[in-house]
Formats: structure tokens, C-alpha cells, sequence
């Protein structure tokens, strides 16, 4: 996981927002491994900008160059929706022991390069005469305890794909915007963003592979491909494991925070989540983050008012997997499967990890009996208002041939950590 650059990012905005003199000093990025960096990410905020260019006036931008000289990508995204962008974001990719040097310039309008959207989020309600969009929506409030769509009686869902959906040009996901609030995983074997196309035609069943690929996983009662869930102590001295979802929520929201060509961002909020009798309810905010190159999402999940000693609970579905196991390296640490377990029957790994400092332990759930089966799970400790992070990986043997074989797809994580 190449935090990194994240790592050395957030140092650097620490330091550039504390300098007290005229003289800034450029943003400086090092790889320091031997290894090539492909599409890090990189996410400037305005204010440690605002210290190397000056005040930003409204309607202004930066543009930052390429050691050759050509301008970056950059995407300008407000955050907090009070009409200024708030953060700028691009990809680099870092040559083994490379050291690079960025200095934002103002500029009166991004720089007018011709950008392939390498990032996208979308939710898209279905229309009266069955189509969807065109138009997708900024913010979304789900039914009260919606129930999955009975396919038997209807032939499309309220929503396309059942829910919101994210993708870059590796790998897509989405997450079904009902009672189950499972996430799935869309194997692509195209660059291009399709998931504003998929599912809108039943004559395309998504379960089968297409030229840009297929749905690749069965979820049932597991919590898939990083589904949430609470552990929480209560007064009988018991443990309960209750999934995120189902009909103990007062709200759900859905929200758009960005979208492309970079990076795509959205945010879900659970709110007055009633995990069990005599506890106080909760409120989960989970923040979905994806961009260019990368077979993973990053999630950060902020969950208030929870009882003490409770713990978020992620995971990966196990209906066929044979094993679990464990990844520990440097600073994080997380789980792993790699078997045949897509829907197309080939080979398919997956993958969770976090900052080691986060995670309180590893299980594996019943089969059978409870509410929540067939996953392997992972636990993080939670502080109040403190987002737990992870990133769930999705390595498809039909989308890089790294991924087909087990040692192929390890190699690959631990070299992403």
C-alpha cells in the first residue's frame, strides 16, 4: 500500500502550513525504493498552496509541471460544496530513487490538456420508461428499509446496478443500495469508464463475461468485498457482530463528492444506526475513494458514539475460498485470499489492508445461523471521530496477468504495501 507518498505528503503540507518566512520551499516527493511508482497519487490542499503562490482569488487554479515541462492533470475539487475548489489532485509516476520537485503557478483556468477519465462515481435512479441518468444524481436518500429488487417480478432495479457504483480504469465496485448494503466487484478487461453503460440493457446480463468485463463475485450473507459491520460488548457480557444495513437504520444517504478524471470520491451516511437493544444508537460516515491505476478502493469510515470497546468489522466473502491469509508488512497489515472463486470460475484475489496501529484482530464468521456467513474478517480499533482507513484489492486474472497465480498476486500486494 503506498501510502508513502501520502505519508510524505501530509508531512509536507504540515511543514509548508507552518513555515513563517517568504521563501517557501517547492514540493519535494522521493521514491526512495528500488522499485518504479505508477500513478501515485498526489493531493495538494489550497491552504499549503496558498503558502509557495500567494492568496488563490476565487476562479483561480494552479498548473504544475512534469520535470519535462509538460503540464499535469490536475483536478480541482471542492470538498465542503461552498463553490471553491479545496484540494488539487494528480498522478505521478516515480522512477525507482527518483526525487521530484513540483511549484504551482497561478493560472486564470486549468491547464488545457486533452484528460482521459481515469476515475468515476455515479448514482442514476431508473425513469419511468425504464432507462436511466441521463444525468447522475449529486446527493441520493435511500427508502426507508428498501428491500433488494425481486428480479422475478421486475426486470430492472430502482437504481442502476442496484446502487452507487465507482470505477477507475482497472477495477469497479458497488454497493447495493438497499437492506443488505453489500459491496461487489466489477472485473474490467477495458481501460474506458463503463459502468454508466452496465445494466441498462437486460438483453447484456452483467453476470457473463462482456468485452469489458463481468460482475466477478457472489456475495450472499458475507460481507463481500469490504462490507461493514460492528462488534460491540454488551451488558450480557456477550459480543454481537451486526452488518451495517438492514432495517435498525433511520437514514442512508448517498452524496457525490467528486468525480474524475483523477480521482472520484462519494460519501455514505448512516444515520441513528440501532445495532442492538439498550445500546445507543450510532451514525457511521463512510467515505469511498478511487483513482487512475490502482486495483483497490480506499475507504475511510468515521463511526460516532459508539459503545466502548467496540470495533469495525470489514471483510472478504469466502463461499470459494479455501484459505485465508495474513499480509504484515512495515507498517500495515491485512488479509488475503486468491482462489477460484469468481463468477466466470477462474482465479480471483482479494484483498484488505490497513495501518497495522488500526487493526485489533482477525476471524473467520460462521457458515450458517447469523446474520452475517462465509467471510473472513478483519477488526479495527475505533477513537470517536477518528476515520478507520483501508483498502479493499480486487486482482482479477483476466484484468493483469500478475493475478494468475497466488504468488503472483502476494508478490503484488507486498509490493503495494
Amino acid at each position: 500500500m503506498k501510502f508513502r507518498v501520502a505519508q510524505s505528503l501530509a508531512y509536507l503540507l504540515i511543514l509548508a502550513s507552518c513555515q513563517s518566512n517568504n521563501t517557501p520551499k517547492p514540493f519535494e516527493f522521493e521514491n526512495s525504493s528500488k522499485d518504479s511508482l505508477a500513478d501515485q497519487l498526489i493531493v495538494l490542499k489550497r491552504a499549503a498552496i496558498e503558502e509557495q503562490t500567494g492568496p488563490i482569488g476565487a476562479g483561480k487554479y494552479i498548473t504544475i509541471k512534469k520535470p519535462t515541462g509538460v503540464p499535469m492533470v490536475i483536478q480541482f475539487d471542492d470538498l465542503n460544496g461552498d463553490g471553491q475548489w479545496d484540494e488539487a489532485a494528480f498522478l505521478y509516476s516515480f522512477a525507482p530513487n527518483e526525487k521530484v520537485t513540483f511549484k504551482p503557478e497561478l493560472s486564470g483556468s486549468p491547464a488545457t490538456i486533452k484528460a482521459m477519465v481515469r476515475a468515476h462515481v455515479r448514482q442514476m435512479k431508473k425513469n419511468a420508461d425504464n432507462t436511466f441518468g441521463p444525468v447522475a444524481l449529486d446527493k441520493d436518500t435511500m427508502p426507508v428499509n428498501a428491500l433488494p429488487t425481486d428480479f422475478s417480478k421486475v426486470a430492472l432495479p430502482p437504481y442502476l446496478t442496484e446502487g452507487p457504483a465507482w470505477e477507475n480504469d482497472k477495477v469497479g465496485f458497488r454497493l447495493y443500495f438497499d437492506v443488505r448494503n453489500g459491496k461487489d466487484i466489477w472485473g474490467k478487461t477495458t481501460e474506458r469508464m463503463v459502468l454508466d453503460e452496465v445494466g441498462t440493457d437486460t438483453a447484456k446480463n452483467y453476470h457473463h463475461q462482456a468485452d469489458w468485463g463481468m460482475d466477478v463475485l457472489k456475495v450472499g450473507a458475507s460481507l463481500g468485498a469490504g462490507s461493514l459491520a460492528l462488534q460491540a460488548p454488551l451488558a450480557n457480557g456477550k459480543d454481537t457482530l451486526v452488518r451495517l444495513g438492514g432495517k435498525n437504520i433511520e437514514q442512508v444517504t448517498y452524496e457525490k463528492v467528486a468525480d474524475g478524471p483523477v480521482r472520484a470520491i462519494c460519501r455514505l451516511k448512516y444515520s441513528n444506526w440501532k445495532i442492538a437493544e439498550g445500546v445507543e444508537p450510532v451514525t457511521v460516515v463512510e467515505e469511498i475513494h478511487i483513482w487512475g491505476g490502482q486495483y483497490f478502493y480506499e475507504s475511510h469510515v468515521t463511526v460516532t458514539g459508539a459503545p466502548k470497546g467496540a470495533q469495525l468489522v470489514t471483510g472478504i466473502v469466502n463461499l470459494h475460498s479455501n484459505a485465508v491469509h495474513e499480509l504484515n508488512a512495515g507498517n500495515f497489515k491485512g488479509i488475503f485470499t486468491y482462489d477460484v472463486q469468481s463468477e466466470n470460475k477462474d482465479k480471483l484475489g482479494m484483498a484488505i489492508v490497513m495501518p497495522k496501529a488500526q487493526v485489533a484482530g482477525t476471524a473467520t464468521t460462521p457458515n450458517a445461523n447469523t446474520d452475517i456467513q462465509n467471510t473472513y474478517i478483519i477488526k479495527a480499533n475505533l477513537k470517536n471521530n477518528e476515520p478507520v482507513v483501508y483498502r479493499f484489492y480486487a486482482g482479477w486474472e483476466k484484468s493483469d496477468s500478475r493475478f494468475t497465480s497466488a504468488e503472483g498476486f502476494e508478490q503484488f500486494l507486498k509490493k503495494d504495501m
